[in-house]
């Protein structure tokens, strides 16, 4: 493997200094891109794109030839696990992914299997290797799934949903089932994560979309807990540097603090927290990674500039932050947007990195 050109985004993470901010989007493969649209045309379809490495290791290097990006995504879904175990993912045209065979009880969740990573997982470590491969050790290349509660909303709830009633009733119902669903899940996610830095991915990053919808007490019962243990588990050196882990709650800015202490290198934002809060309660502890609304990229190029001007002066002096959005970019973003957004970011930071 070649060595990196261009480690800020590692060094942010371990909270060594940089000349500048780093920055990726979430979601930054993806459909704002007319060039990954016309890839996804090609492939089919959602999952056939997926599991092409060729195919999904371009739609991966897009976004990094339009801009000067300080990392590279692996494109995958969060569903890869739960498809693995046999639940026959699907996705309804406008209605998002869906399950045919959604787990209802603890017999469900007893035939569960956990995933073989190189086996029916095997088209995701192909597409590690691929892209780890294409990126000629340009920027590094992270690695990523769902945690073990946001996969568990899909599989219980056959889908997306808002209310989240069925896994709610099973976790106050049938306690014991949903924490042996997490508990496969936990060990699945563990594997899975290790065998993509096997594979060339030189981060991880963990994303609890939906860990926002619990209680205080639920969460960590139900979701950090099952994250404290998947970090516990994973692989955080290889090819001779740090493997650094993001953990990220949506709506999770009320418990930084227990985030920050499962182990994890950094901590993703959303917009719901003021990034200078943030860093006086846990900056001494992870690296941050946020926190701009995804929104803020409909506004015009100037005001993008005046956000990341705002957000860099809250985070303030030192290393330790990745710029990202909230949560992922829109879809009927202008590309040139985020274009000025990258650009802002670079060139407003390097003051905060001087001396």
């Amino acid at each position: 493997m070649k060595p990196l050109k261009n480690d800020t985004y590692l060094r942010a993470l371990s909270r060594q200094p940089t000349d500048y901010t780093p920055v990726w989007m979430m979601r930054q493969a993806g459909r704002y891109l007319p060039e990954y649209k016309a890839t996804r045309a090609e492939a089919g379809d959602f999952m056939s794109l997926c599991r092409n490495a060729e195919l999904a290791c371009e739609v991966t290097l897009q976004p990094l030839r339009r801009f000067p990006l300080d990392a590279a995504i692996l494109f995958s879904d969060i569903l890869t696990i739960p498809d693995a175990m046999g639940l026959g993912l699907y996705f309804e045209t406008g209605e998002g992914p869906r399950f045919e065979r959604p787990v209802t009880c603890a017999a469900d969740v007893k035939r569960i299997g956990i995933p073989d990573p190189e086996g029916e997982l095997g088209y995701v470590m192909n597409a590690v290797r691929t892209i780890r491969r294409e990126l000629q050790g340009e920027v590094p290349l992270i690695g990523f799934s769902g945690s073990p509660w946001t996969l568990a909303t899909y599989m219980v709830e056959g889908g997306s949903s808002k209310a989240f009633t069925k896994i709610k009733k099973m976790m106050y119902a049938e306690p014991q089932t949903l924490h042996l669903l997490l508990d496969k899940l936990a060990d699945s996610v563990t594997s899975y994560l290790n065998a993509q830095v096997a594979a060339g991915a030189q981060s991880l990053m963990i994303f609890d979309t939906w860990g926002g919808v619990l209680t205080p007490r639920d969460y960590n019962e139900f979701s950090l807990r099952y994250m404290a243990k998947i970090v516990d588990g994973l692989t955080r050196e290889n090819e001779g540097r740090r493997v650094p882990v993001t953990l990220f709650t949506k709506n999770g800015g009320q418990w930084l603090e227990a985030i920050a202490a499962t182990g994890c290198d950094a901590v993703g934002l959303d917009w719901t927290i003021n990034i200078a809060d943030a860093k006086r309660r846990v900056g001494d502890k992870v690296a941050l990674q946020g926190n701009m609304d995804p929104s803020m990229l409909y506004a015009s190029p100037e005001r993008i500039e005046q956000e990341v001007a705002g957000i860099l002066e809250g985070f303030g002096h030192g290393p330790g932050h990745v710029f990202n959005l909230g949560h992922g970019i829109h879809l009927d973003v202008d590309p040139e947007h985020a274009g000025a957004f990258i650009e802002s970011v670079h060139r407003l930071s390097r003051p905060y990195h001087a001396g």
